[in-house]
Formats: structure tokens, sequence, C-alpha cells
């Protein structure tokens, strides 16, 4: 009897700590606005290709686990804004974008409202991988920029692929 009360016991122990294993399904922590932190590419990108100006993106859970995400960007003076669906897959944090199925995946970082989003494609037969650090606020957080610099050095980004985007409340077009 005291052999099966402590194989149950070992078992139920099993269960608690694998669960603890698997990442949480925080679907609802990601609803609202946040900000582009850091950005890296695999490729270098010339300076006058990097975003200069990073817009707030706003994010909505929708029934299902996928997530509605609202960017805005500016293109010749013109603000615009663009929306897409990101599609919940069986494995945790990993969603697809509906019309590229490109491969995005959302992990949580150990700083409290901070996230990492990795994405990877292949578009003409080259493989794209890119990571954005994102938050709730705009402020810095060098112990997330750490993070993400570690995420980075780990998916064999080089480091000086990583820019800082200027934070922007507002779309608003420069003058000529």
């Amino acid at each position: 009897m005291k052999s099966l009360f402590l194989i149950i016991l070992l078992l139920g122990l099993v269960v608690v700590l694998r669960a603890q294993e698997l990442p949480s399904d925080d679907i609802e922590d990601l609803s609202g606005t946040w900000f582009a932190k850091a950005i890296v590419c695999d490729k270098n990108r010339p300076d006058g290709k990097k975003p200069k100006k990073m817009f707030p993106m706003k994010v909505t859970a929708l029934e299902g686990g996928d997530l509605e995400v609202t960017i805005t960007f500016q293109k010749d003076g013109q603000c615009h804004n663009k929306k897409f669906v990101m599609e919940k897959t069986e494995e945790p944090g990993k969603y697809t974008l509906l019309k590229s199925k490109k491969a995005m995946y959302i992990q949580k970082t150990s700083v409290e409202d901070h996230y990492i989003i990795y994405s990877e494609c292949k578009h003409n037969g080259k493989s794209h991988r890119k990571g954005k650090l994102i938050a709730r606020h705009p402020k810095e957080n060098p112990e997330a920029m750490k993070e993400f610099q570690e995420f980075a050095r780990s998916k064999k980004f080089p480091a000086e692929n990583i820019f800082v985007p200027e934070q922007t409340n507002q779309c608003i077009p420069e003058s000529e």
C-alpha cells in the first residue's frame, strides 16, 4: 500500500514538474499596444534601409488563440496601417501568417512586459530571419536588451545587425 501511494505521489510530482516546463499560453497578455525596442535581421541592412522610426503596434487576441496585429508605417510621407492575422498552431508560441504561412514565434522574456518575436520564411528560394524585442512601453530596459542580444547570439545573428529604432507615438509625415 505504501509503495502504491509513493508511486501515485511521484507520478503527480512528475506531472506538476512537466507542466511547469511547458511554456504557458499567455495569449491574453499579448492584447494591447506594443513598442519595438530592438530589431535584428539575418542581413545587415544599409543605414538608409533601416526603419528610422517605429510606431507602436496593436495586438488583439481573437477567438481560438489567433492574434490580429495592426502595424503603422510611413511611406512616401504618408501614414499607412496594415492588419494581419497570426494563426495559432499546435506548437506553443508558434504562429503562422495566414496569407504567407510565414512561421512566427513569440517567446516571453524574463523581463516583465517584454517579448521576443522571431520569424523565419523562404522567399524566392532564400531564407529570411528576423527577431524583434517588443515591450508595452517605450522606456529603455538594459536587462531586456541584454536578453535580446543573447537571443540574437543563440540564433547566430551578427551582433552588428542589431539596431534600436527611434520610438514615436504619432505618425506625422515629415515635411519636404
